[in-house]
């Protein structure tokens, strides 16, 4: 019987760079990560693909899965659905997988409400104005909906000290050794 792996739950403010630190290091045979893949009702980005960076799925099927207590969290934001499906997290933690949630954070609130063994990061920005420097840079979203990530934001750097580890992206490869080096230390 493999030994039960880890909830580890990785957060902070919209554009701060999680996906780009997230890369460097999920990969890494040694810590044994998986990628918790979440459901959304947003719409595809380009490259995007269905079941490896979200469950992509419509509105009716979210409130279903909401409905049936399917969720570990979930959250509303700027008009679209993000959850957590509760049985996909288990069955990749009783593997033996160190389950890594990359989640924004009202919901990442509401697993540490669930689960306040969980190892839980949150990244932070240099500033706040690199980070509307790096949520602009995408183009990929329209005036309002920037401005609202960065009000957003603002609100959730408030919820830092809910987490047991801060580490500020300003340096990508940096961020990644001390987010290695905390994994490591709590396997």
């Amino acid at each position: 019987m493999c030994k039960k792996g880890t909830l580890i739950v990785f957060s902070g403010p919209s554009g701060v760079g999680k996906g780009t630190i997230l890369k460097l290091f999920k990969d890494d045979p040694e810590l044994k990560i998986a990628y918790s893949v979440s459901m959304t009702t947003r719409k595809k980005r380009d490259g995007e693909i269905d079941g490896v960076n979200y469950f992509f799925v419509s509105v009716e099927e979210f409130k279903k899965a909401i409905e049936n207590n399917e969720l570990l969290e979930y959250a509303e934001f700027v008009g679209n659905y993000y959850g957590t499906p509760n049985k996909y997290v288990e069955d990749l933690l009783n593997k033996g997988n160190n389950v890594l949630l990359e989640i924004e954070v009202q919901g990442a609130l509401q697993v540490l409400n669930k689960c306040p063994d969980a190892l839980s990061i949150f990244i932070v920005p240099p500033s706040m104005e690199e980070l509307e420097k790096r949520i602009r840079g995408r183009n990929t979203e329209t005036e309002e909906v920037v401005l609202k990530r960065l009000e957003k934001a603002k609100k959730e750097m408030e919820c830092l000290c809910h987490y047991k580890y801060v580490i500020c992206n300003d340096i990508p490869d940096k961020a990644k050794d001390e987010i290695v080096n905390i994994i490591k230390r709590s396997m």
